[in-house]
């Protein structure tokens, strides 16, 4: 790495991320000949072929694939040790731009800003709300710091842990009669008329895969990735969605909406943070994180307590 300048390492990682050196120059606001030569030059130093270039497509080769995992690791290393040194002058400020998807947005987010504003007030905070692939995008795209997105294979690029499993709960509206709270089987429901997400969306399939395994009629399906409208409609109609507890928490007891969790088998979903391979988090990114996670298990404890009360209240004296 010593006799290798960092401007040629990042060229690799781009090319390697990209699969284009054309996608590369654009990422790194650099010339597609300017690409081309870095990554000649480490080949040349290196001895040994990084990319197969066929058909406009550039592919890595083994060797490369595994210089450019060494590289993501190096360059990571570089990114963590320059936000120690930032940390240590105990002074959080910069930017922090962050995807949240609007199951983390309507319950989950107000909380963590109320706390996390006042504490961090030199921090440059900006938030985008989009479902999964958008923000997976914009992640590769290095216009995220980090995203909350659905559990997923993972995508070379990208870096990721588990932030939460979370129980799904059916929603509906007064008109369905669902008790609050009560434990459900869907499959003992009348046939459902259910939103769900579209089909690129991962807990859609997770959702289908529930309703053929176990049995749950379905009488008609709307396809919805629009959060608000999903739950006004699903309020003023007999029909229903399925959504993750954490959405839904505010819903406790108001009446607008019900939520029911369901039962034999539960189902949850899990999520997510994802953030550029290449890239360490930031000081501000990991006090919102640390948050944002105490709030989710917050949300969590009030989830327990109510349907542990309605269980109670189900006990004869």
């Amino acid at each position: 790495m010593r006799n290798i300048p960092l401007r040629q390492v990042r060229a690799v990682i781009a090319v390697c991320e990209e699969g284009s050196f054309t996608r590369a120059a654009q990422r790194e606001n650099a010339t597609q000949s300017g690409i081309s030569q870095h990554v000649a030059a480490v080949e040349r130093k290196l001895g040994v072929k990084l990319f197969e270039r066929a058909a406009g497509r550039v592919t890595a080769t083994p060797a490369g694939l595994r210089y450019y995992k060494s590289c993501v690791q190096a360059v990571g290393a570089l990114e963590h040790a320059a936000e120690e040194a930032r940390s240590l002058a105990g002074h959080v400020t910069g930017e922090l731009r962050i995807g949240l998807m609007p199951t983390f947005t309507r319950a989950v987010l107000a909380p963590v800003l109320h706390d996390f504003v006042p504490r961090c007030p030199e921090v440059r905070l900006h938030i985008v709300e989009g479902y999964s692939g958008l923000l997976t995008e914009m992640v590769l795209g290095d216009e995220l710091d980090f995203a909350v997105v659905p559990a997923f294979e993972g995508t070379r690029g990208l870096k990721s842990r588990l932030l939460v499993r979370d129980r799904e709960m059916l929603i509906s509206g007064p008109k369905r009669r669902f008790a609050p709270l009560a434990p459900l089987r869907l499959s003992e429901c009348t046939p459902l008329k259910i939103v769900v997400p579209g089909p690129d969306n991962t807990r859609r399939r997770n959702l289908e895969i529930y309703f053929q395994t176990h049995g749950v009629e379905i009488a008609a399906m709307l396809e919805m990735d629009a959060m608000i409208a999903t739950l006004e409609f699903v309020a003023c109609s007999d029909w229903v969605t399925i959504l993750p507890s954490v959405i839904s928490v505010n819903d406790i007891g108001r009446g607008e909406l019900i939520v029911n969790p369901f039962v034999e088998p539960e189902l949850h979903a899990e999520f997510v943070v994802i953030q550029p391979a290449r890239r360490t988090l930031s000081t501000q990114a990991r006090l919102f994180l640390q948050r944002f996670e105490a709030e989710v298990a917050h949300i969590h404890e009030i989830w327990d307590e109510a349907i542990a009360g309605t269980r109670q209240r189900k006990i004869p004296a």
